[in-house]
């Protein structure tokens, strides 16, 4: 559920910047989502598709730039991706992981018409 709290604030943040680039409307909107952000891309566009009702970003399709996670290993040192299924080094198996990369969330950029 908080998936519309979060596109409410993604909203807001396109709309602002296509105003100050004077657009008329917003087609695509762009988001760096990390593997671990937490965050359901298809949760948003549904939230999306009710909130922007009205708006110059009404029918705007959301499309997701995906973030992987990135983790150094704190007993061997070296830097690899990782998913969910593997939660170890894959070259020393530590489980002593520092994370670089995966949260991150973002609204990276927009399609507009102007």
């Amino acid at each position: 559920m908080h998936e519309l709290s979060i596109t409410q604030s993604i909203l807001d943040i396109s709309l602002q910047a296509a105003q100050q680039q004077h657009a008329r409307r917003i087609k695509i909107i762009r988001l760096q989502l990390g593997q671990f952000c937490g965050v359901v891309p298809e949760c948003v566009q549904m939230y999306l598709d009710v909130l922007a009702k009205g708006t110059i970003a009404e029918g705007a399709k959301i499309e997701v730039i995906e973030v992987p996670l990135r983790v150094r290993c704190l007993d061997c040192g070296r830097e690899s991706d990782i998913d969910r299924r593997h939660i170890e080094c894959p070259f020393c198996k530590s489980i002593r992981l520092k994370r670089l990369s995966g949260r991150e969330f973002l609204v990276d950029s927009l399609e507009v018409d102007t």
